[in-house]
C-alpha cells in the first residue's frame, strides 16, 4: 500500500478526523447544554448517540473494510461526517442535531475502522498509532485555543469536526480501491487469531474507555461549576492537557516496544486512575489543571499501547477494530454515565468510582499484554538442499515460525531444512511474531 519506511499519512489523516469528535467532546456536550433547551444528562445523551453510532460503524465493518474498498469506505465515513456533523451545526431543532450527531458518528466510526484496519497492517502499528494520536491530540489543542474566543453556540465544536472531515477527503485518493484479504497458502480465509486473549481485551476495553471519558464529558462543567472558572481559562486548560497529551505521545513513540506493553498499560491505567480522582474533586485552578494535565498526559500514552497491541492480535486489523468498536462503546456511555453520577453523588464520588473501576480494568488488560508479548528475535539458518542460492530465481521467500520446529518449508520451489551443514550457501532469516516474514532474493 505505501513504500516500506514511509508513513501511512492517509492513513495519519483518516486516524485523525475520526478521533476528533471524540476529543472535542467536553465543549460539544457542555455547549449543547447551554445553546438549546437541554438539561445536561440529555445533552451528555446526545453525546452518547454519536459515540454509540460510531461504535456501531465499528462493529459493522471490522472484517468488511477489505471487501468493500478502503478508498470507498473511506470516502463514505467522511461523507458522512460532513453531511452529519455539519447539518447538526447548521441547525438550532433538537431533533435534527440528535440525527446529525448519529450520522456524523457513523461516519466517524467508518474512518477509524478503515484507519485501524490499515495501521494493523502497516509495518509499524505503534509508531502509526502514535503520529496520529500526535495530529488529532495538537488539532484538538489549537481548537481548545480557537472555539472559545470564536463566540458562544453548539455549532463550532461539530462544524470544526466536519471541515477536518472535508479537509481530509483528498488524502484518499492514495487508499487503494481494493485491500487482498490476508489468507492462507490455500487461498482460504484465516480465522481470528488469539481468540482469548482479543475477547479479554475486547471485554475489558469498554469500562477503561467509559472511565475515562465519564470523566472527560464533565470536565468542562467541573472547571466552570465547582472550581470556579471561566470558559476561556477551562479551554486553555484543555489545550495545556492535550499539549501535554503530545508529549506523552512522542515519548511513547520514542520509546516503541523497548519497554514492552505490560508495564505502560498496567502502570499507565493506575496514574490515570489517580489523575482522575484529583481532576474530580478540584475546587480551584492548581488542582483542576493538575488533574487534567497529568491525565492528558498518560492517557494518549497508554492508548497507543492498547491499539498497538490490538493490531499485534491480527495483521488484517480485525481485532483493532473490534477493541476499538469496543472501547468506543464505553466512550458512548461515558458522557451520560458522568452526568448520571455526578447529578447524584457528586463530582469527588464520581471520580473515586471511575478511578476504581480503571484499577480494576487494569488486570486484565496487563494480562493480556503479558500473554502476547512479542518474543526475542531468533535467528535460523536455512540451508539449501540441493542448489546453491544463485542457480535459483528466488523472487520472495516467505518463512514461519514452522522452520524453527524442523518442519520442511519451500524456498522458490526448493525445500530447506533447518540444518547448519557447513560449506553450503545458507540464507539467515529472523524471525519475528508476524504471520510471515519476506525477505527479498
Amino acid at each position: 500500500m505505501f513504500a516500506p519506511r514511509s508513513m501511512p499519512w492517509p492513513l495519519v489523516a483518516l486516524f485523525t478526523a475520526g478521533y476528533l469528535a471524540s476529543y472535542l467532546l467536553p465543549t460539544t456536550v457542555g455547549r449543547l447544554d447551554g445553546a438549546l433547551p437541554l438539561s445536561a444528562t440529555q445533552a451528555g445523551a446526545i453525546g452518547s448517540a454519536l459515540l454509540l453510532s460510531s461504535a456501531s460503524a465499528g462493529f459493522t465493518l471490522a472484517a468488511r473494510v477489505d471487501r468493500f474498498g478502503a478508498r470507498a469506505t473511506a470516502r463514505l465515513g467522511l461523507a458522512l461526517a460532513v453531511l452529519g456533523y455539519g447539518s447538526a451545526a447548521l441547525t438550532d431543532s433538537v431533533p435534527a442535531v440528535v440525527l446529525g450527531a448519529v450520522v456524523g458518528g457513523f461516519g466517524s466510526g467508518t474512518m477509524t475502522a478503515v484507519a485501524a484496519s490499515g495501521i494493523a497492517a502497516g509495518r509499524d502499528p505503534h509508531r502509526a498509532t502514535t503520529s496520529g494520536l500526535l495530529v488529532v491530540s495538537a488539532l484538538a489543542g489549537a481548537l481548545y485555543l480557537t472555539i472559545p474566543r470564536l463566540g458562544p453556540g453548539h455549532g463550532l465544536p461539530l462544524g470544526a469536526v466536519a471541515l477536518t472531515a472535508l479537509a481530509v477527503w483528498p488524502f484518499t485518493g492514495r487508499l487503494p480501491a481494493r485491500t487482498a484479504p490476508v489468507a492462507g497458502s490455500d487461498g482460504t480465509r484465516r480465522p481470528l487469531p488469539h481468540r482469548r486473549a482479543g475477547l479479554l481485551l475486547a471485554a475489558t476495553m469498554p469500562c477503561w474507555s467509559l472511565a475515562q471519558n465519564a470523566l472527560w464529558g464533565v470536565s468542562g462543567r467541573i472547571g466552570l461549576g465547582q472550581a470556579h472558572l471561566t470558559e476561556i481559562t477551562v479551554g486553555a486548560v484543555f489545550a495545556v492537557a492535550l499539549g501535554a497529551g503530545l508529549l506523552g505521545v512522542v515519548g511513547a513513540g520514542a520509546l516503541g516496544p523497548r519497554l514492552g506493553r505490560a508495564l505502560p498499560i498496567g502502570l499507565g491505567t493506575a496514574l490515570i486512575a489517580g489523575c482522575i480522582a484529583l481532576s474530580a474533586s478540584a475546587t480551584d485552578l492548581p488542582s483542576f489543571a493538575l488533574g487534567e494535565i497529568a491525565w492528558n498526559l498518560c492517557y494518549p500514552v497508554v492508548l497507543s499501547y492498547v491499539i498497538s497491541l490490538a493490531a499485534a492480535l491480527d495483521a488484517r486489523g480485525r481485532w483493532a477494530v473490534l477493541v476499538g468498536s469496543a472501547a468506543s462503546l464505553g466512550t458512548a456511555a461515558g458522557p451520560l454515565t458522568g452526568s448520571l453520577l455526578s447529578a447524584r453523588a457528586g463530582f469527588p464520588a464520581m471520580g473515586e468510582v471511575l478511578a476504581a473501576v480503571l484499577l480494576l480494568a487494569a488486570v486484565p488488560m496487563t494480562a493480556v499484554a503479558l500473554r502476547t508479548a512479542p518474543r526475542r528475535l531468533r535467528v535460523v539458518e536455512i540451508s539449501l538442499r540441493r542448489a546453491p542460492v544463485p542457480d535459483l530465481a528466488i523472487t520472495d521467500v516467505a518463512i514461519t515460525d514452522t522452520a524453527v520446529k524442523d518442519t520442511p518449508v519451500t524456498v522458490g520451489g526448493v525445500t530447506v531444512r533447518d540444518l547448519a551443514a557447513k560449506g553450503i550457501p545458507a540464507v539467515h532469516i529472523p524471525l519475528t511474531d508476524t504471520p510471515a516474514a519476506t525477505i527479498p532474493a
